[in-house]
């Protein structure tokens, strides 16, 4: 189907499916979905395709939810994820509430906003299986996306895929936003331990915060490689007992990240090295490396400029002059790895994520409704 023609339905259709996705939005931005553990959302969006039709769902081992559009043996697959992690842990009903137009919920548009367009976008193919695509189409509701998750769900899709992805268009975060370049990290726990002992009897001992501390200072303070962007940072420090013991462990959570896989390398070896120097007799640090993203490989350039103009089109079509191309780390980042053509495009407006005042345009869905059918239609 011709772009311009996509956009147009996508836009009736959004009008005629609005109030059954925003209740579909209310109903799914509730149930918890910690990153490994979204089992409760999974089962909920895998008999939800089952009711609208679709004849083959399953979830994978890595807790994906995966739904075939079509599937032609020989036909090159079009792959169409949003993820359904979010970051925070609850295990009990996330709140949500409607005020001034606005959805507030955690994880309500990074990336629930983003799916439920998504499954609605689907609903309607499985229900018209007399429209000619020209090639198979896989829908994933994918798992792991957020923090050290690792993009596993993603991972397990193109373990099993191999070469047969033809492309993948990732929906999520904000409408008019695309990425086609992908930032690598690599993610660190780092601990250290002493002996410790009594802040009074043993002082003098060497205390594993203060020891930690200085090897934050000199990563801090360590230039950056001039190759893409390269970012750095402690997410997280913990350690010590009391305020009278001198701690005898402490750890921190670490990431640098990169659009430039050599800069990762570079940066790789700036850290280790520094870890070594501050380690000596009665101060033992221990590194392990617990989140590792990859950056890009080598993709097809015309292929890769045709999925992008496919959405910035689309995008035009709804009235985004400019979108907003930058590099994120993404499920894109794999496909991209292995040379599969890629995009992460958002689908919402809406601003907070990864706070629990997040909030979504409830109106906004028919934009973005519009969007992913008309990504999903064009040829």
């Amino acid at each position: 189907m011709d772009l311009v023609d996509a956009v147009k339905l996508g836009k009736t259709l959004a009008l005629g499916a609005y109030d059954e996705e925003v209740a579909l939005l209310k109903t799914l931005a509730q149930i918890p979905a910690p990153t490994g553990s979204e089992d409760q959302r999974a089962a909920f969006i895998a008999q939800w395709f089952r009711n609208a039709g679709a004849r083959h769902v399953e979830i994978d081992a890595a807790k994906n939810v995966l739904c075939w559009v079509r599937d032609t043996p020989g036909v090159p697959v079009e792959v169409f994820s949003a993820h359904t992690d979010v970051v925070f842990d609850d295990t009990t009903p996330l709140p949500l509430r409607e005020e001034g137009g606005r959805l507030y919920a955690p994880g309500v548009g990074d990336d629930t906003a983003n799916l439920v367009g998504l499954m609605m976008a689907t609903r309607y193919l499985l229900e018209h299986r007399e429209l000619t695509l020209g090639r198979s189409i896989l829908v994933v509701a994918n798992s792991c996306e957020e923090g050290l998750g690792n993009l596993r769900g993603t991972r397990e899709v193109y373990r099993r895929m191999g070469d047969r992805v033809a492309c993948h268009v990732a929906f999520d975060l904000y409408f008019g936003g695309c990425t086609y370049e992908p930032v690598g990290s690599h993610r660190w726990r780092v601990s250290c331990k002493t002996a410790g002992g009594h802040s009074f009897g043993d002082y003098g001992n060497p205390n594993a915060i203060a020891e930690l501390a200085e090897l934050v200072v000199e990563l801090s303070h360590t230039p950056l490689p001039s190759l893409g962007v390269c970012t750095q940072n402690v997410g997280t420090v913990s350690g010590g007992t009391t305020v009278n013991s001198i701690a005898a462990q402490c750890e921190m959570l670490y990431e640098y990240r990169s659009t430039s896989e050599e800069a990762l390398g570079l940066m790789r070896a700036s850290f280790e090295s520094a870890v070594e120097r501050h380690g000596r007799e009665g101060v033992r640090f221990d590194v392990e490396l617990v989140g590792e993203r990859p950056g890009c490989g080598v993709v097809d350039e015309a292929a890769l400029e045709a999925l992008v103009a496919r959405s910035t089109k689309a995008l035009g079509l709804l009235g985004v002059a400019e979108p907003r191309i930058a590099p994120a780390s993404t499920d894109a980042n794999i496909p991209l790895s292995l040379g599969v053509p890629a995009i992460c495009v958002g689908a919402v407006r809406g601003a907070d994520l990864h706070t629990r005042g997040e909030w979504i345009e409830t109106e906004s869905l028919l934009d973005g409704f519009a969007f992913i059918i008309a990504m999903m239609l064009a040829s």
